[in-house]
């Protein structure tokens, strides 16, 4: 159990007193370990905080994020929730003195499902599902999207999720809009709303981009830079002789002449489409999605003399490939 207390100093006698409470009285029955807060418990209210490795979970406003049917859908749906309920393997219904049936089975409630032996199963759905068990819903849904969001992305069942992670994820999902507002604000560090109180003139009313807006806004440019679609049934497929079609995209080679030279690192200045290897023939050019950043001195470079430049940087092609993979990992071909 952990819990953050507030203390209150007496004045002048060195005497420090914590208030627990009720609840969280038992907690003081052996010794107690004393320490600051890490930072990221530093904004919560004094009380009692989870046990587990996601800070996320002690984010009393997040709930309604992790409840929300579109933001389930997006991390697998209630099946899945279930499935992932139905491996707790342990009855989630505390009453004193009660017989737990060993086989489990997993129940709905109105926010997330439960794992419950089948004696209290029986019980529930009989006399009614306790208020305690609503709350454990919440808890399990809101640990499993945690967990489901991890894995879409990369980063293992057991990763500390941070709060931008968060919203990345849901930026990806279609699901930011429901991010709340004070959370949003802290990932993009914007100050926090202030609500004014009373009479206020129209005209000094200036009206300004939402935290969320401005998250989905930046998450629709990246998503809106590049987007592969396939088509194994193309016209041009079935002919004997097809027309040659020329893939451009004017937004993604801006953003390739916008990355680092690829030879030297600097601020590239063009985006160099690849020739020789079968590309940039008489009359030809590569496809926009061929290209690399070069700066100006090494696109010259290239041109003057492509066999001594391929023998001092590398092959076109494994510069190609490598920034290829660039742009797929972070996001920007997808």
């Amino acid at each position: 159990m952990r819990a953050l207390l507030t203390p209150e100093i007496a004045m002048n006698t060195g005497v420090v007193l914590l208030k627990p409470g009720r609840d969280l009285l038992p907690m003081f029955r052996g010794r107690v370990l004393i320490c600051t807060p890490p930072g990221e418990l530093s904004h919560l209210p004094s009380g009692l905080i989870n046990d587990s490795s996601q800070p996320l979970l002690d984010e009393p406003q997040l709930k309604k994020f992790f409840t929300d049917m579109k933001v389930i859908g997006a991390a697998g749906g209630m099946e899945s929730h279930d499935a992932w309920v139905q491996r707790i393997g342990v009855c989630q219904l505390e009453i004193k003195d009660s017989y737990h049936h060993p086989h489990y089975t997993t129940m709905r409630t109105e926010s997330g499902s439960v794992c419950l032996c089948y004696a209290h199963d029986n019980y529930c759905r009989g006399n009614g599902t306790p208020r305690t068990l609503e709350r454990v819903g919440v808890d399990n849904v809101s640990r499993w999207v945690i967990e489901s969001a991890c894995l879409q992305m990369g980063l293992g069942a057991d990763h500390r999720m941070t709060l931008p992670e968060l919203c990345w994820w849901a930026c990806l999902k279609g699901v930011i809009d429901l991010i709340p507002e004070t959370h949003a604000r802290r990932v993009l560090r914007m100050p926090a709303q202030v609500t004014e109180t009373g009479a206020m003139p129209e005209a000094l009313i200036t009206p300004a981009s939402s935290a969320q807006e401005i998250i989905q806004d930046t998450a629709e440019v990246v998503k809106q830079v590049l987007r592969i679609s396939v088509d194994p049934e193309s016209p041009q497929s079935f002919m004997a002789r097809p027309k040659r079609l020329r893939w451009s995209n004017e937004i993604y080679t801006r953003w390739v002449k916008a990355q680092p030279c690829a030879c030297c690192r600097k601020q590239a200045d063009d985006p160099h489409h690849i020739i020789g290897h079968g590309q940039g023939g008489m009359g030809t050019k590569a496809h926009d999605l061929f290209v690399i950043p070069l700066c100006r001195a090494h696109h010259d470079e290239l041109h003057r003399d492509m066999k001594a430049f391929e023998e001092k940087y590398g092959s076109q092609l494994e510069l190609l490939v490598r920034f290829l993979d660039h742009s797929i990992a972070v996001g920007v071909v997808g």
